[in-house]
Parts: C-alpha cells; structure tokens; sequence
C-alpha cells in the first residue's frame, strides 16, 4: 500500500522531569512494525537507542494541544512526542496507526493453534485493510474452524426465513460456547513459562475473538428485527420474539482458570430472579409518588472508594479491555468489568452534589443580586468536592430507565440563618425570609427541608433528570444531563450535555448553568478523577453572569484540579468577584470590596441525607434496585456482583427490544419533555404561582 512506507524525522521526545523533551530522529519500519529512534540523524546507521513493537499499541493524540501525541505499546512502554505542528503530528499519527492496525491483524492469522483446541483464527482485517485481503469462503460463520454448519462455498445465500433463524441462532450458540472454551484455555495456561496466560498475543486473540462475537450477535439482532417487523401484522396479541442472549462481557472473564457458565433460569440466585421479575410490577404503575420525608431516616453509608486492590488485582482485564477500544469510541454501549464501579448508581452521585445544602438555602438570602450570583457561584464550586467518593476514579452505575432515586435534607433553622451567613463574611447581613407554615393548624417545623428526585428518563441516549427544592425558602433547582463518554487513549473523557435552572421565586430570578467535563486519567496504573472545561452561569434578570475555567494538568508541569472564575455585570463588564484555587482543596474568593475569603473544602460540614429504608423503597428505587450487586462489591464478590449486573442490564435489553417490537413509547413517570430538555412534573414555580392565583381570586 501508498501508505505502508516508511516514514522518518525528528519528534520531540519527553525523557524526565531534569531533562524534559529532547530532539530525536525517529523510523517508522513498517515491515518489521517497529518505531525506532536514535540520537540524530547521523547515528542512523548504529543501534537505536529504542525501539517500541507497534502491534497491539494504541497511538493517541493528547486532547491537550494540537502537537503533542503518545504510543502506549502493549508491552506498558510509552513514548510521549511532539511534532512541530499539527499537519506533522497528524502525518505521524496515521502512519503509526496504519502500521499498528496491519501488525495487529497479523497476530490473527500466524499465532499457531493451542494444542488442546482446534481454532485457526481467520483475518480480522477489512477488505480495505492494508495488507490484507479477504478470501471468498471467508464469512462470518466459519470465524472458527468447528467443521459443521459450514455455507457451501460459492452458492448465494437464501433469504432468511423463521426457521433459519433458528439454525443461525443453533450456530451461534455453538460458536459462543466455542469462543469461552478459547477464553477457559487460554486462562487456564500457567502464569509463567515460556506460554502464559497473560501473553501479548493471546491478550489479543481474546479480545479480537470477543469483539467479533458481539459484531456477530448485533448482525443477529438486525435480522430479528427485520423479521419483526415483517411478521408485525401476523403475531397474535401478546407474542413476543425470544432474543438472543446478551452480548459476551468481560465481566464473564475475571478469573484465570474459573468456567463461566450460563445457568439457567431455575439455576440462578432468587435475588436474581426478584430482579428479572420486578419489571412486570413495576410497569403496572407510572404515576408519580408523593415521598414522606418524615419516613426518610438519616443515611448510615459510607461507601469512600479508596480501595485499590480490585483494581490491581484485574490489570489484565483492564489490558484486555483496552485492546479492544479505538481512539475516540463512544463508550457509552461497551459493558464495562463490575470491579471498576463504584457502590451507587449515577443518579445518587447527582444528590450527592448537594450535600452543602446549608449554602444552597442561603443564597436566596442575598440582598443584591450581585450577593446573589456570588452565593450561588460559592456554593456551585463547593459542590464537587463531596460528589466524588475518594480519590480513585470508579463508575458510579449507569442508571436503568426508570430508575429513580429520591432523598432529603433537613437543616436547623438556628444554624443555618446564623451560621451560614456567617460563614459568607465578604458580605452584608442576611434578610431572614418567613418560611411558610406546613399545615394549618400545625406548629411550623424548626428546620428546613431540601426534597430531590432523580430519574433517569432516557436510555439511548442515557439522560438523567434532576429536581431539588426548598419550599420554605421558595427555591428550586431543575436539570438535566446527558453523559457521553469517549476514549482517548490511557483516559476516558466524560462531556456533560445538559443544562439546569436554579429558580430564586422571591426574587423572580433564574439562573442557567453547565456541567465541567469529567476525566478518568491514568487508567493504567492509579485511576483518578480530574475536571475541566469552561462553565457559564448567567441570569438574565439581573445581567449577571460568571465564567468559570476547570483546568485539566498541563502535559508538563501545573498544577491538579485548578479552577479560575470571575463574576460580572453584562452591562458595565465590571468585575465584581475573582476565584482561583483547587475545586477539591482550597478555593480563593476576591471580592470588588477588596475582602478576600478563603474556603477549605475538605473541612467544611457535610449534612447527611435522609433515605428511606429499603423495605420502603420501590421496585425501581437505585439502592433497592442495586442492593444486591452493592452488598456483593462490599462483601469483594466481583462475580456475583458481576452475576446481578448482568442480570439487571439483561432485563432492561430486553424490555426496550418488546417496546420497539409493539412501537409503545417509554412514560416517565417525573420528568416531561418539554423542546430539548427535561423538566419536573410538578414545580415549585407552578405550585407557587398556582397559590398566588388562588390568593388573589380570593381576595
């Protein structure tokens, strides 16, 4: 091929931090899949001071800057380069990846059988790959060798019917069980020697056998629905098509040696059944549910995810894993190994921002509406901080649709109107507001209550929406965010699409604001999270606004987790607060009086929130719902926790293949669409303005 030559010059090279980045002349061999460098030019001729191997290596341009990229091999060596400028970086990247991609395939097709199997591996490659070229008996049936079922070679193939479903469905299964054999040899092999189970090449054939089993069981799936939607008219009332199963997961893989099976339904756990089962009650009854909170009881959990042990202990699976990921791919489909997630679902990591409820009901308290947008900027960068349950980076659980997950906090009304507004010394005292008596007739409570709910309302894409709101102090806040995640090569990249509305109804105030983007760096070695991107609040009332920057750690040098901000009024542009600080240590605050405060988020109180018992949540409740792959995680069971997971995603498969089957819509059962963005069913501005209506006809 044009592009399969070999390409050399000078890169900038990252040695250490005394000698940093150096000029070296660097050869791409594409015949022997090497990336060689030497000290300059005239040294060409010497052996190279290094030399990476480019099968199974992953190149990756920095998301940092336009010229810097790196080539993580898959032996863990890693080149970190810089070219003189984007058109050059893109020359070297493409030309890296093309000879990567070429030796990788390559694997495939001259790693020789293992003796106790007889699986001959075809090419993986496309007809366009470099280097490689399709033979015509090549197909996706005889992926493996397994000498039955084989399509004459040559015949064209048959318009499906019903009962060729069935024989492909026959075969499948058999080429399934097949591929875990591979996978159970492969484990099985001894940990060292001269063939072990974590060598290079075999890595590679299980991931390239697994990602050509999911490719074969979503071409499976699309003729299913073809012949769905063929027969639609035909089906009796209440037939319903038997699915394949779920796509292989590495969550099926943990343990060296350990057979995963498939049991059947009667051999599965009861608690697995109860998951399975649950659905049919739970769609009897979509109406929103009015919560208690005097039946909420002050949460006792403490999950901190500090642990690092499952992590370490799967390097393997996370090596796996990332053979089988292309730069740039959307994650959000890929099934993610149990032991990398956190012990609670995405939708309680959203209420977790809010545990500083303390400075979210103070900020109605402002004045001005300068003192206003301050607060409310205070308290938005002090809510990151507790969101995020440790220092390593887990996955909370993606939500199933219709999930929900519904809490409260209570503060003392002494505390907070005292020391909430003395902890704002930057500015004038606050105005107490009277809050409104519960019930007429009854004694007006001594605290005051934040209420949220949280429902996931969207599977493709995964959106969540979220309410809170204050009722004595008239405040409510509404948003909804969609995550996309991508990969970008040794980090995953989390983008927040969305966007929320805090409503101050005192004041007649609203205020617009975005989510940072999120990263899971070093996934590697030790995971951590890191924020960045830029983030607008502004309300419109006021012409206020305020712009805040989440730096990502420069390639070289800087510091972790810093932010920037600055508050200021449209009309005038003046600048009336600067911020500057880490969004997860200490955060500076300069005020236009000169005043400056400093916050130590570390040591601010946290007010717990109140959750209901278990017993009295609901069937699609996140803790309910969850409860037995949390209790497996805390108990270090990864594969039954991996078990109930399955399980869990499974059901829901399988419940959005039937609506699309009978063409019946999801109900949400809190949130409604209203343009592009989720909104709560029942407000507080609705139920405000309602009173104030009946007030007024009244008087």
């Amino acid at each position: 091929s044009d592009h399969m030559e070999n390409i050399y010059g000078y890169l900038m090279k990252y040695t250490n931090l005394v000698t940093g980045w150096q000029y070296r002349f660097f050869v791409l061999n594409n015949d022997a899949g090497l990336l060689e460098y030497f000290v300059n030019e005239q040294s060409r001729h010497l052996k190279p001071r290094g030399t990476l191997q480019l099968a199974g290596a992953v190149i990756s341009p920095s998301d940092e800057d336009s010229h810097t990229f790196t080539v993580n091999a898959a032996s863990g060596e890693q080149y970190k380069l810089r070219a003189t400028d984007a058109k050059e970086r893109q020359h070297w990247v493409s030309r890296l990846q093309i000879c990567t991609q070429h030796h990788t395939e390559a694997i495939g097709k001259n790693n020789p059988p293992l003796k106790s199997r007889s699986f001959s591996l075809a090419s993986q490659g496309s007809a366009n790959s470099p280097g490689v070229q399709r033979r015509p008996s090549q197909n996706a049936i005889s992926f493996f060798n397994v000498g039955h079922h084989r399509l004459p070679t040559g015949k064209r193939v048959p318009i499906m019917q019903p009962d060729h479903l069935v024989d492909v469905r026959e075969m499948m299964s058999q080429a399934e069980g097949q591929q875990r054999d591979l996978i159970r040899s492969i484990e099985c092999l001894p940990v060292s020697g001269h063939l072990t189970s974590l060598d290079q090449d075999l890595l590679m054939l299980k991931a390239t056998s697994m990602a050509t089993m999911n490719c074969l069981n979503d071409c499976f799936h699309i003729l299913q629905l073809q012949h769905a939607s063929q027969q639609k008219g035909s089906l009796p009332a209440g037939t319903t098509i038997s699915w394949l199963e779920p796509k292989i997961s590495l969550a099926n893989h943990f343990k060296n040696g350990a057979a995963q099976n498939f049991p059947a339904e009667i051999n599965k756990p009861a608690s697995v059944r109860e998951e399975q089962s649950i659905a049919e009650s739970c769609q009897l009854t979509r109406e929103p549910e009015e919560i208690n909170p005097d039946e909420e009881l002050e949460d006792i959990c403490d999950d901190k995810e500090d642990d690092l042990g499952a992590v370490e202990d799967q390097r393997s699976v996370i090596l796996h894993l990332l053979s089988q990921l292309k730069l740039g791919m959307d994650l959000t489909r890929v099934v993610l190994p149990t032991f990398i997630l956190e012990k609670r679902s995405l939708l309680e990591m959203y209420a977790d921002f809010m545990s500083h409820p303390d400075l979210f009901i103070v900020i109605t308290n402002g004045t001005t509406p300068e003192e206003r947008m301050i607060r409310f900027v205070e308290y938005y960068l002090t809510s990151f901080h507790e969101g995020r349950k440790g220092a390593i980076a887990k996955k909370p659980y993606n939500p199933i649709i219709g999930e929900t997950f519904h809490c409260s906090w209570r503060m003392l009304k002494s505390e907070v109107d005292t020391e909430a507004g003395s902890n704002l010394p930057a500015h004038s005292p606050s105005d107490q507001l009277t809050p409104s008596k519960d019930m007429e007739g009854q004694t007006e409570p001594d605290y005051y209550t934040v209420k949220f709910v949280a429902e996931q309302v969207s599977h493709h894409p995964p959106v969540s929406g979220f309410y809170a709101e204050c009722v004595e102090r008239k405040m409510c806040v509404n948003a909804h965010v969609w995550t996309k995640s991508k990969f970008l090569g040794m980090s995953i990249g989390v983008t927040m699409i969305g966007e929320g509305v805090l409503s101050l109804l005192e004041h007649g105030e609203e205020y617009t604001f975005s989510l940072p983007c999120a990263y899971a760096r070093s996934i590697l070695t030790v995971p951590w999270v890191e924020l960045g991107g830029k983030v607008n609040i502004n309300c419109a009332k006021t012409g206020y606004s305020a712009s805040i920057n989440f730096h990502t750690k420069p390639f070289y040098g800087g510091k972790l987790h810093r932010v920037t901000g600055e508050v200021k009024q449209n009309v005038t542009n003046t600048v009336v607060c600067r911020v500057q600080g880490e969004w997860n240590s200490v955060l500076e605050f300069t005020y236009s009086n000169g005043e400056t405060k400093y916050v130590d988020l570390t040591k601010l109180s946290v007010t717990r929130k109140r959750v209901r018992p278990l017993e009295k949540q609901g069937p699609f409740e996140s803790r309910r719902l969850w409860q037995h792959v949390t209790e497996s995680l805390r108990d270090g069971d990864i594969d039954k926790a991996t078990e109930h997971k399955r399980a869990l995603e499974e059901r829901q498969r399988n419940e959005e293949r039937l609506r699309a089957e009978t063409e019946t819509p999801w109900c949400t059962k809190y949130f409604l669409k209203e343009g592009d963005g989720w909104v709560y069913h029942k407000p507080l501005w609705k139920t405000v303005s309602a009173v104030q209506t009946q007030q007024t006809e009244t008087n």
